[in-house]
């Protein structure tokens, strides 16, 4: 969790530009941004695209040191990047205090072959982030979820995860990660069995109730 924590993304200030100087920033390999914080106020800045990228695969939930020209280096977080036809076109970064709680979004990682999956069920998925809060060093890189004992028909509610300690979830307790359902056409074909099993009992019934008496 802590291997952000040292990696250094450098910057460089900027004063209010034109959509012409940004579009030019950006054809260089640049990405326009902000970083804002209640201590600091709101700084304009640009960096390197691909430095970016790097940060980003773990820098939306684990803070990193963002270097900016002149020396200052501040604590931050990703807040937002904002893409144009898929290219990153601006980027959000937040500083945060260490000894100050914050909530952000992390990512649900589940894992592991669900036992109903194996009976003929499919595991569908419907969470892929948690807002959750906690100190910066405290943040979790993701929330781990093991599905391997999902039968067909359980569901796994935010109830059912483990959450590290000193982290809050911002979530209803009752929110529904996942599930194994029974696809439709095997569901339809369940139920012409029951109904086939059902006339099959009834019809020696219909038989001896017809039969003359002697």
């Amino acid at each position: 969790m802590s291997s952000s924590h040292n990696v250094t993304l450098q910057a460089e200030k900027r004063t209010n530009m034109t959509h012409g100087d940004l579009r030019k920033l950006r054809q260089s390999g640049r990405v326009p941004g902000v970083i804002y914080g209640s201590q600091i106020g709101s700084q304009q800045l640009h960096v390197d695209e691909k430095e970016l990228l790097k940060v980003a695969r773990t820098g939306r939930t684990e803070f990193f040191q963002l270097k900016l020209e002149g020396g200052e280096t501040l604590p931050a977080l990703i807040k937002d990047i904002q893409k144009t036809k898929g290219l990153v076109a601006h980027v959000d970064f937040q500083h945060v205090s260490k000894n100050k709680p914050i909530r952000v979004s992390i990512p649900v990682h589940f894992h592991g072959t669900a036992a109903g999956t194996k009976e003929g069920g499919i595991l569908q998925t419907l969470i892929t982030e948690l807002e959750v809060e906690g100190l910066p060093d405290d943040l979790p890189a993701g929330i781990e979820v093991d599905v391997t004992n999902l039968g067909v028909g359980d569901k796994l509610t935010v109830t059912d995860v483990s959450i590290p300690q000193g982290i809050t979830l911002h979530v209803p307790e009752d929110t529904l990660l996942a599930s194994i359902v029974v696809p439709r056409g095997a569901e339809v074909d369940e139920e012409a069995e029951a109904e086939a099993g059902g006339e099959g009992e009834a019809a020696p019934e219909a038989s001896k109730e017809e039969a003359p008496e002697e």
